[in-house]
């Protein structure tokens, strides 16, 4: 329970951090009700993501969850996003899979990484 807790904590910091970096860069402002005002399609998306892969069967794991975590924030996110009456442009959706990849994919290898480098030290 903590670990999935854990990581569904990870992927939402992932998600604000790209959100904050995004308002931020271009001068939206960074209150709490703009925030959240574009959070929310990615934080959505992301649920939708998280069930579907049965994240909490392995959260940590990279496939599915991570997978799974990245294509809903991202892709379902977007499509959120649009049917909310906010904006795309294709530039913002090659970003979008780009940061969340990169950050929801990269906390999770280096998550395992640090799982096997303990195991092997203690195995020695």
């Amino acid at each position: 329970m903590r670990a999935t807790l854990a990581s569904i904590l990870a992927d939402v910091c992932c998600v604000l951090v790209f959100v904050v970096i995004g308002r931020h860069v271009h001068g939206h402002g960074d209150t709490a009700a703009g925030i959240w005002q574009t959070a929310w399609p990615f934080l959505t998306g992301l649920a939708l993501g998280l069930l579907a892969g049965r994240a909490w069967r392995r959260p940590g794991a990279l496939v599915p969850a991570g997978i799974c975590a990245w294509i809903g924030a991202a892709g379902a996110g977007m499509v959120v996003r649009v049917l909310a009456g906010q904006g795309t442009a294709g530039a913002f959706i090659v970003v979008t899979f780009a940061f969340l990849g990169l950050f929801m994919l990269g906390w999770r290898t280096i998550a395992a990484g640090l799982r096997q480098f303990r195991h092997s030290r203690l195995a020695a």
